[in-house]
């Protein structure tokens, strides 16, 4: 990559890979699904095509400034249970002492600051690759925000989680894409006598194995667009949140944290108890990768 080169590339929107450089969107994949019930319901958006998705992106970069310098870090809720939410909740009523979190620009970010693990996290998709925007992670350091390496913007949530241990942290979030992560984060918790509750995001189009041992692992997941963690998810679920793009609660602590987050919900919230996953049909993103 060349000196000074902006770059930053996301899945989003039916897996679609964009890529966006000087903030402007050069390179459109095609969607790998066609469907998403919330993107219907706030964009209206009913077929994921490559013209929809670029809209959606120029969009984000017209509205909030995403992938560039001007990028708002302080945001208005997106999704009642995403883990931006979850993480500001529990941030806020000290159930964790800090997060870790990704930001295009940034890369990995480490924050005790409620409304900045909401404002960077929000609206954000599958961040793959990332360069560093000096403006923005001055404004993300000003705000109380720790970016984990800021000449490179890299995107490793394994080495955001043992840099929070190093500032003292003890009760730590993290988003999390993949189980082999997590798999080193389990080892940190017990080195160090700390807590690391994981989210599983961006898990659209993972295989049967991976899925199989994210939910082996992980505190929280999101179900995505995924037709294997759907389909593996019974028998593991403690709670779920959301029908169309559920949110499962793994272990005890992701329960508790997601039900501190449905309190501040202002939506009307239904509690029941019944064989989980629920998921109806009419309901689903399609298809289902």
């Amino acid at each position: 990559m060349s000196p000074g080169k902006d770059r930053h590339v996301m899945e989003a929107l039916g897996k679609t890979r964009i890529v966006v450089e000087d903030g402007k969107v050069v390179e459109v994949g095609q969607p790998r699904t066609d469907y998403c019930p919330i993107f219907a319901k706030v964009r209206n958006i009913t077929h994921f095509t490559p013209e929809s998705v670029k809209g959606n992106i120029e969009f984000r970069i017209e509205d909030f400034g995403m992938f560039t310098a001007r990028r708002e870090i302080e945001m208005e809720i997106f999704v009642g249970f995403g883990a931006s939410e979850t993480f500001m909740t529990a941030l806020h009523r000290g159930l964790l002492d800090a997060c870790v979190t990704a930001c295009e620009g940034a890369g990995t970010v480490i924050t005790s600051s409620p409304t900045l693990a909401q404002g960077i996290g929000s609206r954000i998709s599958g961040l793959v690759e990332t360069t560093p925007i000096p403006e923005l992670i001055h404004r993300i350091e000003k705000a109380g925000g720790t970016v984990l390496d800021p000449e490179t913007a890299a995107l490793d949530q394994v080495g955001g989680v043992e840099k929070a241990i190093d500032m003292g942290y003890k009760r730590i979030g993290v988003s999390v894409v993949c189980a082999s992560d997590v798999r080193k984060m389990r080892l940190l918790e017990k080195e160090h006598g700390v807590e690391i509750v994981t989210f599983g995001v961006h898990v659209t189009g993972i295989g049967h194995e991976e899925a199989k041992e994210l939910i082996d692992l992980v505190d929280i997941t999101t179900g995505c667009t995924s037709r294997y963690v759907r389909e593996l998810i019974q028998g593991h679920a403690l709670a779920q949140f959301g029908t169309a793009i559920p949110i499962f609660a793994i272990t005890q602590r992701g329960k508790e944290m997601l039900l501190e987050r449905a309190k501040e919900v202002t939506d009307p919230v239904l509690i029941n108890t019944m064989n989980l996953p629920v998921l109806p049909e009419d309901k689903q993103p399609r298809p289902l990768i």
